[in-house]
């Protein structure tokens, strides 16, 4: 199977991933991606009705919704994060944009460490729109912790389970940065075209900064770092990156 995908319906190629999200999105020709953030989070339900009337008062379809970010209360048992994605797609699906266990929608969810929603909610989310004159790319790119995707649980593929020691962290950390670029080169682009590079863990992250990150050219507009775990108990480092000309706050 190809790595990537069109799908039409939204004005957006996809990098394929397991069936509650995809790897990354990145505008066609003749479209744009903007982002919206909501200023407080907004739980799943109320999140989704705010995001069709946003689309729908831009005159926008449901399929141009293209990626979202979301907020949980705290990591999810392995069980747990399947059942809650089987919901959340459930929308997807009415949207006809989840079809056959075929995700397009990119995705990043975390969880805050300090003040986190009490149920799961929308952070922000993006959607593409018409742009003939658009000359520079616009892509997200979906949150990756440090457990390469295929066969097995998390706990038999996470990278150095259980231990978050300074060697520990730097190899994660070059795990997900390596994910992040076969993603994006995957979707013909890369760190020059990023708008922002987010860095979510409790762990400290200043013994690879500058050597992972900062001197690889990942943060060309800065890193922001997000005090919070991945979504999956046993997880503790997690990176997205996107390159949006248009964001909002709603």
């Amino acid at each position: 199977m190809a790595e990537t995908a069109i799908f039409d319906a939204g004005g957006y190629r996809y990098f394929r991933g397991p069936f509650q999200y995809s790897g990354g999105v990145a505008a066609q020709p003749g479209f744009a991606i903007e982002r919206v953030r909501f200023a407080r989070p907004r739980p799943m339900v109320e999140g989704f009705r705010a995001i069709e009337a946003h689309l729908t008062a831009l005159g926008r379809p449901f399929t141009s919704f293209c990626a979202c970010e979301l907020r949980s209360p705290a990591p999810f048992t392995e069980q747990g994060f399947i059942d809650f994605n089987r919901i959340y797609v459930g929308t997807l699906e009415r949207w006809g944009i989840f079809r056959d266990d075929e995700n397009p929608v990119a995705r990043s969810n975390v969880c805050p460490a300090i003040a986190p929603p009490p149920e799961p909610s929308f952070e922000a989310f993006s959607y593409t729109v018409p742009a003939p004159d658009a000359t520079t790319p616009s892509f997200v790119i979906a949150g990756s912790g440090e457990a390469p995707e295929g066969p097995g649980s998390y706990s038999e593929r996470i990278i150095r389970l259980g231990d978050t020691s300074p060697a520990a962290m730097r190899e994660k950390a070059q795990y997900v940065l390596g994910a992040m670029e076969t993603r994006m080169a995957a979707l013909g682009v890369g760190w020059a075209d990023a708008s922002a590079t987010q860095v979510y863990t409790v762990e400290n992250i200043h013994g690879f900064l500058e050597g992972e990150i900062m001197r690889r050219g990942a943060a060309p507009a800065g890193v922001t770092w997000y005090y919070a775990r991945p979504p999956v108990l046993g997880l503790a480092y997690e990176m997205d990156v996107r390159g949006v000309p248009v964001q909002r706050v709603i």
